[in-house]
């Protein structure tokens, strides 16, 4: 029996409050087909109010954060707005091996990390509808300060000048629309003939 065709690393990035983390919630809720699996990021940031660790995120302390990247336990990590943040090569690479699509949520810096690691992986941009709907949506959360704000809002300005390197970007102006799309992208790369290859194989042996 052959093996299942690899599976597949959909990365998934845009600025802070640019709406990934929803869009991921509900592609994961009903997805296209098969199941796609979470990467749960480790991070050394506080846990915010409803967030549960190993579901948002795997809460750890910066000297276990320090220990894990010593020991060559990450695929990417970085610092972002004054906390460690890092994607474990024990989230990923398992399940691709096995056949499993795998999704990441990620920020521009981490996007490009793990691209250098894993060329393969599916890019996909989220570019909020507009600066002042990006402000809005910060500012609704009601997570940070004022200073926290607009330190936000630069690094976004930054990241949006980046989209061009992913190969997919998705306006999220309206959320459904927004979410149908994210769906076709996984669709798309699930008919590629390297996933098709079992069917291929098979269909050939037909023909002849």
């Amino acid at each position: 029996m052959t093996a299942p065709p690899r599976g597949s690393l959909f990365i998934v990035s845009s600025p802070s409050g640019g709406g990934k983390t929803t869009l991921i919630r509900r592609l994961l809720a009903s997805p296209p087909g098969e199941p796609l699996r979470f990467s749960v990021s480790h991070t050394t940031r506080p846990k915010r109010d409803g967030e549960v660790d190993g579901r948002e995120y795997h809460f750890v302390s910066a000297a276990e954060f320090e220990k894990m990247a010593r020991h060559g336990d990450f695929l990417e990590h970085n610092e972002v707005h004054g906390n460690f943040y890092g994607t474990a090569k024990s989230e990923v690479l398992p399940r691709l091996a096995a056949g499993e699509d795998v999704i990441l949520d990620i920020d521009v810096q981490g996007a490009r990390d793990v691209l250098n690691a894993l060329p393969e992986a599916v890019s996909i941009f989220i570019i909020p509808a507009s600066h002042e709907e990006l402000e809005r949506r910060l500012r609704h959360r009601g997570l940070d300060g004022e200073d926290a704000i607009r330190k936000r809002l630069i690094n976004a300005a930054k990241e949006v000048a980046q989209a061009e390197s992913f190969q997919y970007v998705i306006v999220n102006e309206e959320l459904e629309k927004a979410v149908s799309e994210l769906e076709s992208v996984v669709r798309a790369v699930r008919l590629s003939p390297a996933r098709q290859a079992r069917a291929l194989e098979r269909l050939r042996k037909d023909f002849h």
